[in-house]
């Protein structure tokens, strides 16, 4: 079983294992957030984040990791850059970036697991257990702009790729 701080984790999410071993190996100072430990928050119907990342060039992050695999679509040959969040995801997020105050903003940071023959550059890929990530960062209040509903029965929003292509960037950059 997988833990993280003496806490047990569940063992399917690889994708935030896998960010916590790309900028622990960095060295770039972060701390995991258990959603068990939010006796603060415990009456507010805010969704969590999943680290807090500290950056000596400009703010520091309040990250929420989303786990998308990169492999291709039925129709097309084409691996997509899934973007898709739910509305609650981007809610969450900036009311925790008002409790956290000036100095933190929120980040999301879309983890793609490489399902498929894919040359991505050498330099933003990340080796974890075997298996290969690259992770790609939007703050949140850019996201928002952009966003638009995917589906309203889910509750979920996404951006147009090219608008997503347009802002996102390598944590490498971001960090």
């Amino acid at each position: 079983m997988l833990t993280r701080g003496g806490a047990a984790l569940k063992p399917h999410i690889h994708y935030e294992a896998a960010f916590e071993d790309f900028i622990r190996h960095a060295g770039i100072p972060y701390v995991a957030v258990d959603e068990a430990k939010r006796a603060a928050f415990r009456e507010a119907k805010l969704k969590s984040f999943d680290f807090i990342v500290y950056s000596e060039h400009g703010s520091n992050w309040l990250v929420d990791v989303k786990g998308r695999r990169w492999a291709t679509r039925a129709n097309t040959r084409k691996p997509a850059w899934e973007n898709w969040v739910t509305q609650d995801d981007l809610d969450g997020l900036t009311q925790w970036q008002t409790v956290f105050g000036e100095g933190f903003r929120a980040l999301l940071v879309f983890a793609y697991w490489i399902q498929v023959e894919a040359d991505p550059p050498a330099e933003i890929v990340h080796e974890f257990r075997d298996e290969r990530y690259v992770f790609a960062g939007v703050p949140v209040e850019e996201y928002k702009l952009h966003a638009r509903v995917r589906s309203p029965k889910w509750g979920t929003v996404n951006m147009p790729t090219r608008e997503f292509a347009g802002h996102v960037r390598p944590m490498r950059d971001l960090l």
